[in-house]
């Protein structure tokens, strides 16, 4: 079967939330920026809903996180696919069906093919643990130890169809410090992403992120980009 929806056992109801912006979210792990954006859209006023968490595996901790905050939740194992393309489209369909304003990976570490992009032009989000373009793929914190780079930090982009590409909306440095570990340095990295990813989140929501070749800008009210 390729998805499992789990119903929501605590609706958020009321006219207020018809109105809210629709966020789905994309996970694979812990869900520690998912948790950054439930907390963020529960707040009195945020004008958002995180409306479907869907995972690539069972396990993830994201899906747990999301049942607890009445959030509906689903599965689209690759294993149950012939093939990626398959896998893509039967993603897309689930997220269509949502009918999100916005999409956001947190920690989803799966490639995203063009069957899939392509269905949500301007409004995929990701959060990667580099300052790109430096370090894209999945090892972006070793990589940078490994380099022995004095700053690193963390990126929050639009997605496009390569891989940790797409126009940078934000970017915050963080000092690689003396003894950093892996661990070490991607929490405190981690930390940066859980501020910067429901800010991004929202302003792409309220459609107030221009996008003009490989710039990303936001608009303020009085409509200036910066």
């Amino acid at each position: 079967m390729a998805a499992s929806a789990v119903p929501r056992t605590q609706p958020r109801t009321g006219e207020a939330v018809a109105d809210d912006k629709r966020v789905v979210v994309l996970v694979s792990g812990h869900g520690s920026n998912l948790q950054a954006l439930l907390d963020t859209t529960t707040e009195p006023g945020s004008g958002m809903a995180v409306v479907l968490v869907a995972a690539d595996r069972p396990g993830a901790h994201g899906l747990e996180r999301a049942r607890r905050a009445g959030v509906d939740t689903a599965v689209v194992r690759p294993a149950d696919h012939p093939d990626r393309p398959s896998f893509d489209l039967a993603l897309r369909d689930l997220v269509a069906a949502a009918r999100p304003d916005v999409v956001c990976l947190a920690g989803f570490m799966r490639i995203l093919g063009p069957g899939f992009v392509r269905a949500f032009p301007g409004r995929i989000l990701n959060t990667h643990p580099s300052l790109l373009p430096a370090f894209r793929g999945a090892h972006a914190v070793r990589e940078a130890l490994a380099y022995g780079v004095k700053v690193t930090g963390c990126t929050v982009h639009l997605v496009d169809e390569e891989v940790d590409h797409g126009p940078v909306l934000f970017q915050s440095a963080v000092p690689v410090e003396p003894g950093d570990d892996e661990d070490r340095l991607h929490e405190r990295i981690k930390r940066e992403e859980r501020r910067l990813l429901p800010l991004a989140v929202r302003l792409l929501a309220e459609g107030r992120v221009r996008v003009e070749g490989r710039r990303a800008q936001v608009v303020t009210a009085e409509g200036v980009s910066r």
